[in-house]
């Protein structure tokens, strides 16, 4: 029973940790009893000595945890620690102090130290014990801290991407705009699509939902570069055939990378004449919803931005009547499958979902999150690309 205890004891010390423990102590006894204490506990460690502060500045980065003497001849109280705590890096510190002072070892805890120990009432267990205890603290406290170093970056990006999205700059009552956003990036709220409205006088509304290819910070960057040099050039009064080459220029200045393109779908409504100027570059038709139907815009399609610079042809939309909506999205919301092998969702698809009953009994403020929802659950989990959509109604809406 004695030898499988024994053995048991040894197997544990073996398994333990090498600590690595730097004595910063100018006491040469003080020194030599703290290295027998050590060794009577028969834990395995390795030992250095520091008889100053400024000796211990030059061996504390190989040290997990530091042992100090409150009282050193360049360094006193608790103004040493303070020192030493400036240069301590990842290794814990343990302050030791005199049986008359131990209000400082409290003190020391409240400055940064992981323990406090009184000389002569420890014995080598305890002392072992207690710097094990100190370099775990230490550990736990670092873990603690780069965790919430990322919270609060993640709190910040997050405030910083929801502030990036646009609101509509319009005043009309005669159409309403449904926005919906969602980004395929993993812990992200911004991704490379993006959407936009601005009015421009009484009654044209320029629209435009894109896509950037990529869906990395980079690609949601660009995507509002984008947005913003797109806002800026419709309030600037660039004519409409221009606004899309003149953001191609910006596409092609501003990209990482010569392969990354973007692809684009712009509107021009003119609410007085109920017709739009429709052009695509590269990117799915808007859905144009009325008279219970809904149907693709028959719109001739151009090249992606930041291929081969070519004016985007543009298409002439007439609409039947005073109740219609016309729905833009980009392609994360197409891509999805059906349930039915590898088919995918695509434009007809997506009429189809439009066409259900169901989808007629949504209400249009809720139409896009709904749309998204089915295409989730077709999909058999959340798409994986991002998703931006523009729902502008007018009248009934369908």
């Amino acid at each position: 029973m004695m030898e499988r205890s024994l053995a048991s004891r040894t197997y544990a010390l073996d398994q333990m940790e090498r600590l690595r423990v730097l004595l910063v102590e100018d006491d040469e006894g003080d020194a030599f009893l703290v290295s027998e204490l050590l060794s009577e506990a028969e834990a395995p460690f390795e030992l250095t000595v520091a008889s100053s502060l400024r000796e211990a500045r030059d061996r504390v980065a190989d040290a997990e945890c530091v042992l100090l003497d409150l009282g050193l001849p360049d360094a006193e109280g608790i103004d040493g620690l303070r020192k030493l705590l400036a240069v301590a890096g990842r290794a814990a510190v343990c302050v030791l102090t005199g049986r008359s002072d131990e209000h400082l070892g409290v003190q020391a805890v409240a400055e940064g130290a992981q323990d406090y120990l009184v000389k002569g009432q420890v014995d080598g267990v305890w002392l072992v014990r207690a710097l094990r205890y100190a370099v775990e603290r230490k550990r736990a406290d670092e873990a603690a801290r780069r965790l919430r170093e990322v919270e609060l970056r993640q709190a910040e990006s997050a405030r910083l991407e929801r502030g990036l999205l646009p609101k509509p700059l319009m005043q009309t009552t005669e159409v309403l705009v449904e926005t919906f956003y969602r980004s395929g990036r993993a812990a992200g709220l911004l991704g490379g699509d993006f959407f936009d409205v601005v009015q421009i006088g009484d009654d044209r509304l320029h629209v435009i939902v894109g896509d950037v290819c990529g869906h990395g910070v980079d690609e949601a960057a660009l995507g509002v570069e984008l947005r913003v040099a797109w806002r800026a050039l419709v309030l600037a009064g660039v004519p409409e055939e221009k606004v899309l080459g003149s953001l191609e220029q910006v596409l092609m200045t501003e990209r990482r990378a010569r392969e990354v393109f973007a692809t684009v779908a712009s509107a021009t409504i003119d609410l007085a004449g109920n017709r739009a100027t429709v052009r695509l570059a590269g990117h799915p038709p808007p859905i144009v919803l009325t008279g219970g139907r809904a149907a693709p815009v028959r719109a001739r399609t151009g090249i992606v931005l930041g291929v081969r610079p070519t004016p985007t042809p543009a298409t002439e939309l007439e609409f039947p009547s005073d109740d219609w909506s016309l729905l833009m999205y980009t392609d994360g919301l197409i891509e999805g499958r059906t349930g039915v092998g590898e088919e995918r969702l695509d434009v007809n698809g997506l009429c189809a979902l439009l066409a259900e009953p169901a989808a007629r009994e949504v209400p249009l403020t809720e139409l896009p999150g709904w749309l998204v929802d089915r295409a989730d659950q077709d999909n058999g989990g959340p798409l994986t690309d991002d998703v931006a959509m523009l729902l502008i109604s007018r009248g009934g809406g369908r």
